[in-house]
């Protein structure tokens, strides 16, 4: 593999070699389901959808794993804040995630572990970290002793005595740095037995017992958002290390989505639904603008971006449609475009690859106006290759969804228009501008608008 990866542990870029040849085993923090997800929300599963896609086109046998936090304190608090049992909010949530994963075209997890599935394996590393003297039990309250291992810190870069966990409660903590591993029962909310009591887990054990349960002591790849670095990912890390597991080779973070420079959350109150967001634009177009912008480059949400996104993926939908009207089906199988494959191994570099992708649709064009046909569907191959990596391909069988009624009359109105245009075309190549000008009349009685742009002539139908 050529990839190189920005390793936030290491900070700088590093060749990605798996630890099995030919396979890539990559962690993703998944959502915790407390309420409707947002474009925030959904930003990481969308960046790393296509890390695995490009993996797999290199020909590695991915396995990803998207957990689930179903079980945690902002969950309680909604769920009792709304008179609804935890379980009952947290699965409804669950699935409006998945819906959205599933509504942008994620490919589906290899395995989507829920934490409440998992109490067992977290009792197993609590254990093996008290019996290493890493983490000790107080009233039925277990934490992870910080300063027992040296290499807290390494991740985030932080020092230790500038650490603070966030936590509220520090009930008989040694050190208020430590953080909590299990959180004692208390009355009324759900809980599992274990050597130290009845309680529930802390967020941090959740993540290591599911990463290792689904990929082993070590893996390749962890991932999530930015904001996971410390505390989340520095504490995932730190306990699974003094337990005795590899654990993470690789770490990748994902930047935000923000509003007037913030980080989008819900305690902002400055949230964009999915649900909300589908109602203005296509799902298509939507992950267009997700993905095209570096994953470690912040997203400023704005309408106008958003719709010069949107203008962005209906060009390479508008070429591939008249290619296909023109030439027929377009296979998508071959090899990938120099420009592409050297954007996408550096870091996922997607605007770059982006740059490769309209270049092609541009040459495409171009062709389709000359009557290359050779040339028009070499490049619309090129562009479907493309588009499939970064999942917004329009003629996939996710978003081609045009019944065959419509295809059939657009084709016919698209084959007619076409042969026009290429006409027209060959009428100003010989300077009969007269000629030209009388085609591009005809087309405009017909209700059909051409412009001339650098990729070649346009046209779409006006509006009544």
């Amino acid at each position: 593999m050529s990839l190189h990866i920005y390793d936030s542990a290491s900070r700088s870029m590093r060749e990605f070699h798996p630890q099995v040849n030919g396979a890539a085993s990559i962690y993703v923090c998944g959502a915790t389901v407390q309420g409707v997800p947002h474009i925030g929300h959904v930003r990481s599963g969308l960046n790393f959808d296509v890390l695995r896609r490009w993996l797999k086109r290199d020909g590695a046998d991915v396995t990803l794993v998207r957990n689930v936090t179903d079980i945690d304190d902002k969950i309680l608090t909604k769920a009792a804040a709304h008179d609804r049992p935890w379980w009952e909010w947290a699965y409804t949530h669950e699935l409006a995630f998945e819906s959205a994963y599933d509504a942008l075209g994620c490919l589906p997890p290899s395995y989507a572990p829920r934490a409440t599935g998992h109490v067992t394996q977290m009792v197993e590393l609590m254990q093996r970290l008290v019996d290493k003297g890493h983490a000790y039990d107080v009233d039925g309250d277990v934490y992870f002793d910080v300063r027992s291992f040296p290499g807290y810190g390494a991740l985030s870069g932080r020092k230790i005595d500038d650490q603070q966990q966030g936590e509220t409660e520090v009930r008989g903590k040694r050190d208020p740095r430590d953080f909590t591993l299990w959180k004692a029962a208390k009355p009324g909310e759900p809980s599992w037995p274990t050597p130290w009591g009845n309680g529930r887990p802390g967020w941090h054990l959740e993540c290591s017992a599911m990463a290792t349960t689904y990929l082993g002591s070590t893996f390749d790849i962890h991932g999530g958002g930015l904001d996971l670095i410390f505390p989340h990912h520095e504490n995932e890390q730190a306990q699974s290390r003094a337990a005795g597991d590899g654990f993470a080779n690789y770490w990748m973070h994902n930047a935000w989505v923000t509003m007037s420079g913030e980080k989008m959350s819900k305690s902002l109150g400055n949230v964009v639904s999915i649900p909300e967001m589908l109602k203005v634009v296509s799902a298509a177009e939507l992950r267009y603008y997700l993905v095209g912008p570096h994953y470690r480059s912040n997203i400023e949400y704005s309408e106008d971006a958003l719709q010069d996104a949107v203008t962005g993926y209906r060009r390479i939908e508008s070429f591939l449609r008249r290619a296909v009207e023109r030439l027929g089906p377009i296979d998508a199988v071959g090899p990938m475009c120099p420009d592409f494959v050297t954007a996408m191994d550096n870091d996922l570099g997607t605007p770059q690859a982006l740059a490769a992708l309209h270049n092609k649709v541009r040459q495409g064009n171009t062709a389709l106006a000359d009557g290359d046909d050779t040339t028009a569907r070499e490049a619309a191959e090129c562009v479907r290759r493309m588009a499939d990596i970064l999942g917004v391909d329009p003629l996939s069988p996710k978003w081609n969804n045009a019944s065959t009624a419509d295809t059939g009359m657009r084709q016919a109105l698209t084959t007619l228009v076409d042969r026009l245009l290429v006409e027209r075309q060959e009428a100003r190549k010989t300077r009969d501008f007269a000629r030209a000008d009388a085609l591009r009349n005809q087309l405009d009685e017909a209700g059909i608008a051409v412009e001339d742009t650098p990729d070649g002539p346009q046209w779409t139908l006006k509006d009544d």
